[in-house]
């Protein structure tokens, strides 16, 4: 089971998003706002992150652009949702950009290919088989100080 953050501030789209993630095995934690999603990123430690791009007190961009300036989020998938078109100023910072209405089957599809994706590099790291995943590296006593 992996952990997705679903961040919009319409009850009625998060309600929706949030059955559906979670007939689909994963994990859903609930944020109403960028700033809020952006205090949930550090506690939850999220695989995923799908957003709307228009909020109050912080938007799905801004969200991004503080997700990605953070070096153990830096290449954590971000979905953006939108009723507005892609903006094509600049290189954008989320992972894939759905406009609203989305097609679920193919948001759903989109966030499974990346949680996988993401599973995929955790287990592929050297030594990682047979022995939990840990974020500490062991230290070589040869080179220690």
């Amino acid at each position: 089971m992996s952990t997705v953050l679903l961040v919009d501030d319409d009850l009625d789209n998060l309600w929706a998003l949030q059955l559906a993630l979670e007939s689909g095995g994963h994990h859903v934690v609930l944020a109403q706002n960028g700033a809020e999603a952006l205090h949930k990123v550090l506690r939850e430690m999220p695989r995923l992150i799908v957003t709307d791009w228009q909020m109050p007190k912080m938007d799905g961009d801004e969200l991004c652009r503080r997700v990605r300036c953070q070096p153990a989020f830096a290449h954590l998938p971000i979905v953006m949702l939108s009723a507005m078109p892609e903006p094509r100023d600049g290189p954008p910072c989320w992972s894939a950009f759905f406009r609203k209405p989305a097609d679920l089957a193919m948001l759903l599809r989109t966030v499974d290919t990346f949680v996988a994706g993401r599973l995929a590099a955790v287990s592929a790291r050297p030594g990682a088989e047979g022995r939990a995943a840990s974020r500490w590296r062991p230290v070589n006593p040869r080179r220690w100080p």
